[in-house]
C-alpha cells in the first residue's frame, strides 16, 4: 500500500504549509494585484473551463471553497500560486501539469479580483442558438452501420469539445462527435415502469459545461450522427430524458434554471428559475442545478438545486402546469444515483459531507447520512454485502475512503441508511462502479496529487471487503485514471487514462480489464482527453 508514504510526503508538508496561516504577505494595503483587459479575459476563460466547476461562477464556493477577494487577498500571490500548483489532499487537483507558470501566476492574480457577473439567457435567445442538422422526418428506420449499438460506449472526450462513439464489441473508435465544450455528462431514454419510449438508447443527449445541449443518434452513420443541438446556458451540468422519450430536461450553473426541451427536435420550450430561499432561509441568486434523473416509477424528474439544499421532483405530464415537490434536504446536492428498486434515489450533500436519500413514491426527504469529506459517487454502485444485504456506495473527493451504506429498507431495515462499512484507499477518487455479474468494486483515485496514486484505480473485493489490486494505467506526467464502465454482459470493465496535460491531442486510451480475472485485455488509443464513458445497454436498464 502507498498510504503511509504518501500522507507524510514532503509534497503534503508543503502543502500545508502553503494553506495554513505561515508565510508570505498579502498585496500591498490588501489591494488586488493589477491586471490588464486582456489577462483579466484569459483568467476568466480559465477560471471557467478549470475552477467553476467546484468554486461557482460567483466565487461563493461549494465543493471548493469560495474565492471571493475578500479572501484571496489575504492568502496572497505566493501562497495562491503554491496552492494552485500543488493542488491540496484535501481534493483539489495540481494544476502544474497542465498549466504553465505564467498561467498559475495570472490565476492567483485574476482570483484577488471581483468576480465578474455573467449576463442572463432568455428562451428567445436559446430559439436563436438552435440548430437541426437531420430533419426528424429523415432519421432512419433502422441501423445504418451493421454495428450492435446496444453495445457502443459513448465516451467524453472533454477539452476538445467531443464524444467518441466506441464499439464495444468491437473496441473500435466508429465516430468523434462535435458537441458542447467539456460534456459532463449523457443520457438517453432509459426503460421506466409505467412509461414506454420507442428505442430506448438510440438517441443520446449530451450536456456540455457551455450550456450546449446536443442530440446523438446512434443509427445514423458516424457522418451524420449528431442530428440537432441547442444551447440552454452558459455553464450547465445535467441532462435527463422523460420516460416517454417526448422531452429533455437541461440544468444550468448559470443561469441557475432548468430548461425542456422538445426531445424530437431539441427546440426549447420551458425556462424555470431555480434562484430562491435555501434551508437556511436565505436568498440564493447562484442556485445552481446539479444532478437531474428521470424517475424509473414516475412521470417525473428529481431536480438537484446544489444550493438551495433541496431535491425538485418535477411532474413532466403536463409541461404547462408544472406540478414541483420541493423536498428540504441537505446544501450542496451535486451526483447520485437510485437504488436497485428504483425508488430511492442516493444523492451526494459533498460540501456537506453527507448522503442523502429521497423517496420517489412519497416524494420526502428518507434518510441523511454522514460520511467523509466532500462524498462523490457520481453515477454510483449498488451490490449485494454479505451481512449487510444490499448496498451503496461512494468514494469522496477530499480523502481517500469509500463509505458503504445499506439501501434495503424492506428486506434490510436495521442496516437501511446506515454505514456498513468503510475502506480506505491510497487518496481520493471520483467515480465508483461495479456490476451485478461482478465480485468486484472498482475505484478511481482521479483527485489525489501525487502522480503514483492519481494514475491508479483499486478493486476491492465485494465479500472480503478488501482491496485485492491496485493497477496504475500509465506513467505519463500529466495524465490521470478516470472512471471506470462495464460493457453489456458485465465481462469487461473500462477504464479511462486521461490525457490532461495534452488534451487536445488524441493521445488519451482506454484500458480494457476482463472483469473475472482482472488481467488487462487491450486498450484503444487515439482519444481526445477521455474521462467518463456511457454504455447503452447498461445506462438504460439503470444497471449500476
Amino acid at each position: 500500500m502507498l498510504k503511509t508514504k504518501l500522507r507524510t510526503s514532503v509534497l503534503s508538508i508543503a502543502i500545508g504549509l502553503a494553506i495554513s496561516g505561515v508565510a508570505t504577505t498579502a498585496g500591498a494595503a490588501n489591494q488586488a494585484p493589477k491586471m490588464s483587459e486582456a489577462d483579466f479575459e484569459k483568467g476568466k476563460t480559465i477560471y471557467f473551463q478549470r475552477c467553476a466547476g467546484c468554486h461557482g461562477t460567483l466565487r461563493k464556493g461549494a465543493t471548493g471553497k469560495g474565492l471571493l477577494p475578500k479572501d484571496t487577498i489575504k492568502l496572497g500571490q505566493k501562497r495562491l500560486e503554491k496552492i494552485i500548483t500543488y493542488g491540496t489532499e484535501g481534493g483539489m487537483n495540481n494544476f502544474n501539469d497542465i498549466m504553465s507558470k505564467e498561467e498559475i501566476t495570472l490565476m492567483a492574480k485574476y482570483i484577488q479580483q471581483e468576480p465578474p457577473v455573467p449576463p442572463e439567457m432568455s428562451l428567445a435567445l436559446m430559439k436563436e442558438r438552435h440548430k437541426v442538422y437531420v430533419d426528424p422526418k429523415d432519421y432512419p428506420t433502422k441501423p445504418l452501420h451493421g454495428r450492435n449499438w446496444k453495445n457502443f460506449f459513448l465516451v467524453i472526450e472533454r477539452d476538445a469539445g467531443k464524444v467518441a462513439v466506441v464499439d464495444g464489441d468491437k473496441h473500435e473508435i466508429v465516430a468523434h462527435i462535435e458537441t458542447g465544450y467539456a460534456v459532463h455528462v449523457l443520457k438517453a431514454a432509459e426503460y421506466h415502469k409505467t412509461l414506454k419510449s420507442k428505442d430506448p438508447g438510440r438517441f443520446w443527449y449530451t450536456q456540455g459545461r457551455d450550456g450546449k445541449l446536443t442530440k446523438i443518434d446512434l443509427w445514423q452513420t458516424p457522418d451524420k450522427m449528431r442530428v440537432a443541438e441547442v444551447q440552454i446556458a452558459y455553464d450547465a451540468r445535467d441532462v435527463a430524458v422523460s420516460g416517454d422519450g417526448k422531452y429533455v430536461v437541461g440544468g444550468g450553473y448559470w443561469p441557475p434554471h432548468f430548461v425542456i426541451v422538445d426531445a424530437a427536435t431539441m427546440e426549447p420550450l420551458k425556462v424555470v428559475s431555480s434562484r430562491g430561499v435555501n434551508v437556511d432561509g436565505e436568498y440564493v441568486n447562484e442556485s445552481r442545478v446539479a444532478a437531474i434523473y428521470d424517475t424509473p416509477k414516475h412521470p417525473t424528474w428529481l431536480v438537484s438545486m446544489k444550493e438551495l439544499g433541496q431535491m425538485w421532483q418535477v411532474d413532466y405530464s403536463d409541461i404547462e402546469n408544472l406540478k414541483i415537490t420541493k423536498m428540504a434536504t441537505a446544501k450542496f446536492l451535486h451526483d447520485g444515483f437510485f437504488d436497485p428498486t428504483g425508488r430511492y434515489f442516493q444523492i451526494a450533500a459533498n460540501a456537506s459531507n453527507q448522503m442523502v436519500v429521497v423517496d420517489t413514491d412519497t416524494q420526502k426527504l428518507e434518510a441523511i447520512i454522514d460520511t467523509d469529506k466532500l462524498p462523490h459517487p457520481g453515477p454510483g454502485a449498488n451490490w449485494v454485502d454479505p451481512k449487510c444485504g444490499p448496498v451503496g456506495g461512494t468514494p469522496h473527493l477530499g480523502v481517500g475512503l469509500v463509505t458503504v451504506w445499506g439501501n434495503d429498507p424492506i428486506g434490510h431495515k436495521d442496516q437501511a441508511w446506515k454505514i456498513c462499512y468503510t475502506v480506505e484507499t491510497d487518496g481520493p477518487g471520483v467515480f465508483i462502479r461495479t456490476h451485478p455479474k461482478s465480485d468486484y468494486v472498482w475505484v478511481d483515485q482521479t483527485k489525489h496529487p501525487e502522480p503514483e496514486v492519481q494514475q491508479s484505480v483499486q478493486v476491492i473485493d465485494k465479500k472480503t471487503r478488501e482491496i485485492v489490486k491496485t493497477f496504475r494505467l500509465t506513467e505519463v506526467e500529466g495524465y490521470a485514471a478516470v472512471h471506470m464502465e462495464f460493457n453489456a454482459d458485465g465481462s469487461e470493465v473500462w477504464v479511462s487514462v486521461w490525457n490532461r496535460k495534452d488534451s487536445l491531442k488524441p493521445n488519451g486510451e482506454i484500458v480494457i480489464f476482463d472483469a473475472k480475472t482482472l488481467k488487462e485485455k487491450t486498450r484503444i488509443k487515439g482519444f481526445y482527453a477521455p474521462t467518463g464513458k456511457f454504455n447503452v445497454y447498461n445506462r438504460t436498464h439503470h444497471v449500476t
